[in-house]
Parts: structure tokens; sequence; C-alpha cells
């Protein structure tokens, strides 16, 4: 599996932000019973990794991978704890090499076309453009598609059910990242039937 086929399995990458693993299971089950099975858990919280095992271990379907790697060690923790994909809010050259090297899909953030171009250079023509409202989003997009036609984008960073169709119209954006799916009201009240309903709207925006 690449980034590409990785990223066309469904048109929201959710998001995940957990500080308690032990919810892991019956909030990923939740969001692949709503059609959304490639699954982001950011290593913002010291119980991402354990997140990201449980959800490998136990929730058959989905397709479990780390977020906020910003280094070779998180990459390789991450990938230990059972990840399949990775996803970075921008790149470095220790980074990239740890990416090739992992060969799994890894998706560099990029804000600007330069440095869509330079993680190009390191192997990365599927990119996440970050943060996408806040340095141009689906404009930004829209002009980066005629001079760099072959790259493809998953925006994250201020998109929600609001504006994530107008990203997803564009023939450049293969799918969008953001945390709408999993609001930590709900997962504290473990409402796993509204998480699934929340899913469900996701994935049915393409």
């Amino acid at each position: 599996m690449d980034s590409f086929s990785l990223l066309t399995r469904g048109p929201v990458v959710p998001v995940i932000v957990l500080t308690d693993a032990g919810v892991a299971p019956e909030l990923g089950a939740a969001l692949v019973e709503g059609g959304i099975a490639v699954l982001e858990v950011t290593l913002r919280t010291k119980a991402a990794l354990a997140a990201i095992r449980r959800l490998r271990d136990e929730v058959p379907g989905a397709i479990v991978g780390a977020g906020t790697v910003r280094n070779r060690a998180q990459l390789e923790a991450a990938l230990e704890a059972g990840a399949q994909f990775a996803v970075s809010p921008g790149l470095t050259p220790e980074l990239a090499a740890a990416a090739r090297r992992a060969r799994v899909p890894f998706i560099p953030g990029v804000a600007t076309p330069s440095e869509a171009m330079r993680a190009e250079d390191e192997g990365f023509s599927v990119q996440k453009l970050f943060p996408a409202e806040a340095v141009g989003g689906a404009r930004l997009l829209a002009a980066m598609a005629g001079p760099l036609p072959e790259l493809r984008f998953c925006p994250t960073g201020g998109v929600d059910a609001g504006n994530a169709r107008h990203y997803l119209a564009l023939p450049n954006v293969l799918a969008v990242g953001g945390s709408w799916l999993t609001p930590e009201a709900l997962i504290a009240a473990r409402d796993w039937p509204g998480i699934t309903r929340l899913a469900a709207a996701a994935a049915a925006l393409r």
C-alpha cells in the first residue's frame, strides 16, 4: 500500500487525540462502523503509542497510523507500536531518510510551493497541506495544481464538516484530515453511536 491508495480509501482521515488508550478500541470500532477506516492517532499525548497498538490489535478493518511525527525516533516508536502509515506537520532531511527506510506510507506536511517541491525531491508526491486554512486553503491548492500537477494532497488544519466538500472537489486533493469526527466531548461521554454518525456523514462527503 502506498500513500495514494491509502488516502483514496475514504474522503476523511480523522485526526485522533487520546489521553486514555483504553477508549481506543471502542472509538476505532465506531469510526469503522461509520465507514471511516484510515485512522490517524497524533503523537501529542503519552497515551498515543498505546492507543495505536490497541487499535491495531483490537479493531478489525482499521488502518492505523501515527500523526505529528517530527523525527526519526518518533517514527521508529510509532512503527514499533504497529503504525501502518505516518503523517508529519513538516519534513526534515533526517525524517525523510527514515521514512524511506521504513517503507510505509509517509505523508509530509508542506505549506508552500517550495516546500512541496522539496518534499517531491525527497520522494514524496502525496503531501499534507498544513495548516491548510491558515496558509491559503483551497485557493492555494487550486493555484498549485497548475505548476505542480503531479502532486496530491491531504489538507489538514482548519478543515471541518463545513468546508471539507470544497477541498474534496479539487482534483489534487485525495482526502482531508480533521478532528471533527472525534470531538473531545463525545469521547469523554463514550458516545460511540454519535461518533459513528459523524463518521457516516464524513464517509458520504465524496
